[in-house]
């Protein structure tokens, strides 16, 4: 165990930074006075004593962390936080405590799957707090995948480098980590603010502008009204949520060289960019003229505007709705929720095997097929000229088979568990990929609070397993890592 102190000790910081997160909406509650400021106040000295207590009593433990370190630590803070985190809800709400850890685990992963029913008549700062979870989960992932993930060896800028050599991404970000998580973070902000800002000149409340600005940015999809953003009914609202939500889809390294740089290049030198925006376009037009074609809508004005949201909100994995697209035809739904597990790109808040990885598994296939015509010849993978180098093409090929193991395992059991397939399988889909809503029971005109408890606990595994990239969360659970 005493192996583990500096780890402890480093965990109880994070804790003391998490304490301020929970000063947010506990000052949000104070200043409006609604009611639900005790809950925060509890929660926010709860979690600052127990982070006292760890980093105090540790202060002397001192070492240089270690790989296997950085992987635990990465699973504490991703699994632990939402104790604290969901305590706010358990303590003012009337659910269970397995309902409140999977609303603010779905907050803090910004997955945006929730058991919550009369969001409308919510004190303000319970809903402020679902929606800041997400935004500080969203930037969380990046800076976990752009500058902390590279240390351990599993992903973020190394991961980047040996996929996509070249001028932009690793070359041109900040080579130390605070450096470049601060980039990151005004990056976020400024898009944060402009979010809001353009949210409020539409017509939102000050404080709606502000929760939608959050979700959007973090790409989770909680919202302060049981109807979501279909309770505004404004199709300026519904561009600037689309608008930003394709921004939050790309690359955030891209927008700090778009920032540093003061020029648009590193859109179009981001291989990612074009495949995420051409099939996301590809995808809106074929559902268009596809819901048109069977009298689901007979104006294309409506059809374009229904599908193009709902199509970028699941896609990117933020989640919010207009209208209830689970009365569309089965093709529509699902095509959407399946666009949601590898549209967005790496470093985004979004959610998914991400479309470098689904770039790299078409690119393999192509070549296999070359190659049983060919035998002979050699073709490299490229990513823009560049050849792919063969352990990163093992990684992805090794994620993609865990990836697919894992959607069917956990599938699996919430059929066993008395679901119906198209429940289950969309619940598993979209907790894995961070979607938020799913289909069927799980719809967007209901949520998760129909499962019983073993079935949300599955739910909650499985938005942590895809949120941490399934093998940081697989690493740790090996008996071999637990052995000196």
């Amino acid at each position: 165990m005493h192996r583990f102190y500096p780890l402890l000790r480093v965990f109880g910081a994070l804790l003391i930074g998490f304490s301020a997160c929970l000063a947010v909406p506990m000052a949000v509650s104070w200043y409006v006075d609604d009611g639900a400021h005790s809950v925060f106040d509890e929660a926010f000295a709860a979690t600052l004593a127990c982070g006292l207590t760890l980093f105090l009593s540790l202060r002397r433990e001192r070492r240089e962390m270690k790989v296997r370190d950085g992987f635990l630590l990465v699973v504490l803070l991703w699994t632990v936080l939402p104790l604290f985190a969901c305590l706010p809800l358990w303590l003012h709400l009337d659910i269970s405590f397995t309902d409140a850890y999977f609303e603010a685990a779905s907050g803090l992963t910004a997955t945006g799957s929730t058991v919550l029913s009369g969001l409308d008549h919510l004190p303000l700062s319970i809903n402020f707090w679902r929606t800041f979870m997400h935004w500080i989960g969203g930037m969380g992932v990046v800076v976990l995948a752009v500058a902390i993930l590279p240390l351990l060896g599993i992903g973020g800028r190394q991961m980047f480098k040996a996929e996509v050599p070249g001028p932009m991404k690793e070359a041109s970000l900040t080579p130390r980590i605070a450096e470049t998580a601060k980039g990151l973070w005004t990056v976020y902000l400024i898009l944060t603010i402009a979010c809001g800002f353009t949210l409020w000149a539409f017509g939102m409340e000050p404080w709606d502008a502000v929760m939608h600005a959050f979700t959007t940015l973090g790409l989770g999809g909680f919202s302060s009204k049981d109807a979501s953003l279909g309770h505004f009914a404004s199709l300026e609202i519904e561009l600037t949520v689309m608008f930003f939500a394709l921004l939050s889809g790309i690359n955030y390294a891209t927008h700090f060289l778009v920032l540093h740089n003061r020029s648009l290049a590193p859109y179009r030198h981001d291989p990612e960019v074009p495949y995420f925006l051409g099939v996301l376009a590809a995808s809106v037009l074929a559902l268009t003229f596809y819901l048109l074609a069977l009298g689901t809508y007979d104006d294309f004005g409506a059809a374009l505007r229904y599908v193009g949201f709902h199509t970028i909100s699941l896609a990117t994995s933020l989640g919010l709705a207009t209208t209830d697209y689970g009365q569309w035809p089965f093709f529509a739904q699902l095509w959407m929720l399946f666009l949601g597990s590898f549209i967005a790109c790496s470093g985004s808040t979004g959610g998914g095997a991400k479309m470098i990885r689904a770039m790299i598994l078409y690119k393999q296939v192509y070549r296999e097929l070359l190659h049983a015509m060919h035998p002979s010849a050699i073709w490299p993978v490229r990513i823009r000229g560049a050849v792919i180098p063969q352990n990163v093409l093992t990684g992805v090929m090794a994620f993609g088979f865990v990836y697919t193991a894992s959607l069917a395992g956990l599938t699996l059991l919430m059929v066993a568990s008395g679901l119906d397939i198209v429940t289950a399988f969309s619940a598993v889909v979209a907790t894995l990929n961070n979607t938020g809503p799913g289909l069927n029971l799980v719809g967007p005109a209901s949520n998760f609070a129909v499962l019983n408890d073993f079935q949300t606990w599955i739910c909650t595994f499985a938005m942590l397993l895809g949120r941490l990239e399934i093998f940081t969360l697989l690493v740790v659970m090996m008996p071999a890592f637990w052995r000196k």
